[in-house]
């Protein structure tokens, strides 16, 4: 057979551990123990908008800076952020096909959880399965990666949680996360807010003033600013923020951008 479809079989004498030869297939790993296409899809994320959710002391707030690729879109679609279940809220940061098939997947463990348990599924569980089923694509040769890296936000009988899934299928549990090409920046401004006593609107306002102050309006096109949270306000449910809170978080964020410009 021609070496291409020699599956199980190492790369060829004199490849280096750069990438060469080492990144056919996820089953190949080099010689310091890199899984290349694993980091091509870490690569994959670092290329999307920036994805940030933070845990408030009354609820959740997801945002996403959803870049625009056409002034001829339609506002409101190819969304990041999506309801998984009533106490669910996912943001897709990465290859949005791929996104949608983490959402899906999610969705049926859900549903699956529910009709054999007879209750909402906890955060934990349902990070823990998605993880495992982005895993399953880095072991085998005939699959790929997922070129995404997902925050799941839930409200369970534990409290609110925040969750994020590597394209490698590793699950970590956060208090504030953010992911996409602008998250070594957000994370240092997530970092310095007191996010226990930071109520879900006050946190929205935080959000989008970081994802404004990540964005390079040079380098960038221009984009849409998504925001999601679980609250009293969205009674424990996910839901979009109503357009007038986001509407008047932007115009916090752009103040607080000019205010630092002129610093």
């Amino acid at each position: 057979l021609p070496y291409r479809c020699r599956g199980r079989e190492g790369p060829r004498p004199g490849m280096s551990s750069i990438g060469t030869g080492y990144d056919l297939y996820t089953t190949s790993y080099s010689p310091d123990g890199r899984v290349f296409q694993v980091e091509y899809a870490n690569k994959a994320v670092e290329a999307s908008g920036t994805a940030i959710a933070v845990k408030c002391k009354d609820g959740l707030v997801m945002g996403f800076e959803k870049l625009v690729i056409s002034k001829m879109l339609v506002e409101g679609t190819c969304r990041r952020l999506f309801t998984v279940d009533n106490h669910v809220g996912m943001a897709v940061s990465g290859m949005l096909a791929d996104g949608r098939q983490l959402v899906n997947r999610a969705r049926d463990e859900a549903a699956s959880y529910r009709e054999f348990y007879g209750h909402e599924i906890p955060g934990k569980v349902l990070a823990e399965r998605v993880a495992g089923f982005v895993h399953a694509y880095t072991m085998y040769w005939s699959v790929r990666p997922f070129g995404v890296s997902i925050l799941i936000a839930t409200v369970d009988s534990d409290g609110p949680s925040i969750w994020m899934v590597e394209p490698s299928g590793l699950t970590y549990s956060y208090v504030g996360c953010a992911i996409g090409k602008g998250k070594q920046a957000s994370k240092v401004e997530l970092e310095k807010l007191k996010l226990s006593e930071l109520t879900c609107k006050e946190a929205a306002k935080e959000v989008a003033r970081i994802i404004y102050s990540v964005h390079d309006d040079v380098k960038d096109k221009e984009f849409e600013l998504e925001l999601s949270w679980i609250c009293e306000a969205s009674g424990g449910r996910h839901q979009m923020v109503p357009k007038d809170i986001v509407k008047e978080a932007e115009e916090y964020a752009k103040a607080a951008l000019d205010e630092d410009m002129d610093d």
